[in-house]
C-alpha cells in the first residue's frame, strides 16, 4: 500500500513539476491556479468526472477527447489543457486530484505562501477568517493562505492542518477524548 501511494505521488509530482515550471516561465501562473482551482471543484462537485478519470474501462482516445471537451467547456488555458491531454493519453489521469494539490503547493511555495486546510463547524465570517490567518502567520512565519470547508459534525471548534501539524479544537473532538476519558474509569 506504501509503495502504491508513493507511485502515485511520484506520477503526480513529475507532471506537477512539470506544468509548474511551463507556467512560471510563460508568467502564467496565476491563470494555472485559477483553472486548477475551477478543475478541483469540478472534481469535487461530479462524481461522473471522479469515476472517469480513475476507471480503466474508457480509452485514450475518449479520455483525451473528454478532458478537451472540458477544457473548451471550462475555459482553461493551453498549460492545462494540454497537460491534461498528456495525462489522458498517458493515462495517468487516476493522479489528477494528487497533481492538483501539488501544482498549488509549488504555487504557494513560490509565492512565500503555505496552505492551511481549516475545517469549521459553520463558515467563518471575514474577521475570524482575518484574525485566524494573522495567528498561523505568527506562527508558522509565512503568508497563510486558509482554504476553509465546513462539517457541522464538529458541533463548534476548528481543526486546522499546516503542513505536518494538525490542530484540533472541535467539541466532537472534545467530547470523543471525555468518552475515552470516561471508559478508562469505568
Amino acid at each position: 500500500m506504501a509503495s502504491s501511494a508513493s507511485l502515485t505521488s511520484g506520477v503526480a509530482g513529475r507532471y506537477a513539476t512539470a506544468l509548474f515550471e511551463i507556467a512560471k516561465e510563460s508568467n502564467a501562473l496565476d491563470q494555472v491556479e485559477a483553472d486548477l482551482v475551477a478543475l478541483d471543484a469540478a472534481l469535487a462537485e461530479s462524481a461522473d468526472l471522479r469515476e472517469a478519470v480513475t476507471s480503466p474501462v474508457f480509452s485514450r482516445e475518449d479520455l483525451g477527447a473528454a478532458v478537451t471537451a472540458l477544457a473548451a467547456r471550462m475555459g482553461l488555458g493551453p498549460a492545462v489543457t494540454n497537460t491534461l491531454r498528456l495525462m489522458a493519453h498517458n493515462r495517468r489521469l487516476f493522479v489528477l486530484a494528487g497533481f492538483i494539490s501539488q501544482v498549488r503547493a509549488l504555487i504557494a511555495d513560490d509565492r512565500g505562501e503555505i496552505t492551511a486546510e481549516v475545517t469549521a463547524a459553520k463558515p467563518l465570517t471575514k474577521g475570524q477568517t482575518e484574525a485566524l490567518s494573522e495567528k498561523l502567520r505568527a506562527s508558522v512565519g509565512k503568508d497563510v493562505k486558509l482554504n476553509v470547508t465546513v462539517d457541522e459534525s464538529l458541533i463548534g471548534g476548528l481543526v486546522v492542518k499546516v503542513g505536518s501539524r494538525m490542530i484540533d479544537t472541535s467539541i466532537r473532538s472534545k467530547l470523543a477524548h471525555l468518552r475515552n476519558v470516561m471508559k478508562e474509569v469505568g
